[in-house]
């Protein structure tokens, strides 16, 4: 693995009294595709969540070098990691290119990725440049979702169940689309559930269960795992 841009050590989260990450570590290197699979309810997006500031934690995140520790979610944001949250967060009421064009950072000159880049990535936002997000399908919804973040140039990007209820040409799609960010030297961090898609595109793969990290490998040492794949991820 190359040296880590994302390093996760001994995290633990708490929703109140709810002691919800248990010392969790984990790390994503330089372009790696890094997959965190597991059951709903584990604690897999809290972790994202948790890595963007977003929920009271202890232990540590360093990213690229510096402690993310106490810092607000737009400040981490400023620092390079990108996150596309699982609900879609798109504006809808205003177009398909004013959402897009939301992604860029205040004072931000240089970036891996055009306007024109997302259109050819995806050729249906083009079409629907000028309509409001909110008619958009859930796909089109998550892909500019998505292409809105990659506005901001991030160097690390994590990316929260992308492929929720699309239908599978879209997974294609989407599939394909990580493939092309991690080649541009972009790293990602993919809660996934949909096991096919992350054995077939990740470097490495986490496996969480009960706050807890269970497996960490390749997607062939995952593969030739049947215990760890039929107590926690098999439903």
């Amino acid at each position: 693995m190359s040296e880590s841009m994302l390093r996760v050590s001994n995290l633990h989260a708490y929703y109140g009294k709810s002691h919800v990450l248990q010392g969790v570590d984990l790390s994503v290197g330089q372009g790696e595709i890094v997959s965190l699979l597991g059951r709903n309810g584990v604690g897999r997006s809290t972790t994202v969540k948790t890595i963007m500031g977003q929920v009271e934690h202890t232990g540590d995140v360093n990213f690229k070098g510096q402690s993310l520790l106490g810092l607000e979610s737009h400040d981490i944001a400023r620092k390079g990691l990108g996150y596309v949250p699982e609900n879609r967060d798109i504006f809808p009421t205003l177009t398909v290119r004013q959402n897009l064009l939301l992604g860029r950072k205040p004072g931000q000159k240089e970036s891996r990725w055009l306007e024109e880049d997302m259109y050819d990535l995806f050729p249906r936002l083009k079409e629907r440049l000028n309509a409001p997000a909110g008619v958009l399908s859930g796909g089109e919804q998550q892909m500019l979702t998505l292409c809105r973040t990659l506005m901001g140039n991030p160097d690390l990007i994590m990316i929260d169940e992308p492929t929720e209820g699309l239908a599978p040409k879209i997974v294609e799609q989407m599939a394909t689309l990580f493939g092309e960010i991690s080649s541009r030297g972009v790293s990602i961090l993919l809660v996934e559930q949909k096991l096919t898609i992350a054995l077939r595109i990740s470097q490495r793969l986490y496996v969480m269960g009960h706050g807890q990290i269970v497996f960490e490998g390749t997607p062939a040492d995952l593969q030739a795992d049947e215990t760890v794949r039929k107590e926690w991820l098999e439903v």
